[in-house]
């Protein structure tokens, strides 16, 4: 026969009672504590979101400097690099055999609404039958090279728009930094190469049969 299970007495229904009383506090407890941990978690987060972005806007900001710096210098050297040009590169170029090169301005604006043509020479120097356009950069590439080269064909072909004009035109680059490719590249299509020559400047001697273009 299976074992009869004991009457529940009055001392055993309050011995159920203290001891659910006790799981319940115990789980109270836990509960507790799991939202005590829950909410030191989320503090510790929100001040890691905190810093993070305090170093954001940190780094932004040191970008946005680091732009303003570097925008002024090269502002600055741009200036530099174009008033030791334009300081002593009329005789440089009249020791080449270009005489005469009395008119002179810079950044030349050239248009033609109709053609959808426009540019800028940074500096032009003329004497009547020959102009020299010359372009000025704080460090000059190959491709700096190739889009004064465009430049001056839209010039020209702006010119002729415009009705006969008998002048030539010829192409010079002048740098702060150069680099070897962009000095082999001008040479190459016809255009002589300025560099900085201590505080002065000076056209690089071009090489044997050299031509320069006429545009």
């Amino acid at each position: 026969m299976s074992e009869q299970p004991m009457p529940l007495t009055y001392e055993g229904v309050l011995e159920l009672f203290r001891e659910t009383r006790e799981q319940f506090r115990e789980t109270d407890l836990r509960i507790d504590r799991m939202f005590r941990e829950t909410d030191r978690k989320f503090q510790e987060t929100a001040e890691q979101f905190r810093e993070t972005d305090r170093k954001f806007q940190e780094t932004a900001e040191q970008i946005r400097q680091t732009n303003k710096d570097v925008g002024g210098l090269s502002s600055s050297v741009g200036a530099i690099v174009a008033n030791m040009v334009k300081g002593h590169i009329v005789e440089k170029f009249e020791a080449l055999g270009y005489h005469e090169l009395n008119d002179y301005c810079e950044n030349k604006k050239f248009k033609n609404k109709k053609m959808g043509i426009n540019g800028e020479i940074d500096i032009f120097l003329e004497n009547g039958s020959i102009a020299i356009l010359i372009e000025v950069k704080t460090t000059l590439e190959v491709k700096d090279v190739r889009e004064h080269i465009e430049r001056l064909e839209k010039f020209r072909r702006c010119i002729d728009a415009k009705g006969e004009d008998k002048r030539q035109f010829i192409g010079a680059v002048a740098g702060g930094v150069v680099s070897g490719d962009a000095v082999d590249f001008a040479l190459k299509n016809g255009l002589y190469v300025i560099v900085q020559s201590g505080e002065a400047v000076e056209i690089l001697s071009p090489p044997d049969g050299f031509t320069a273009k006429r545009w």
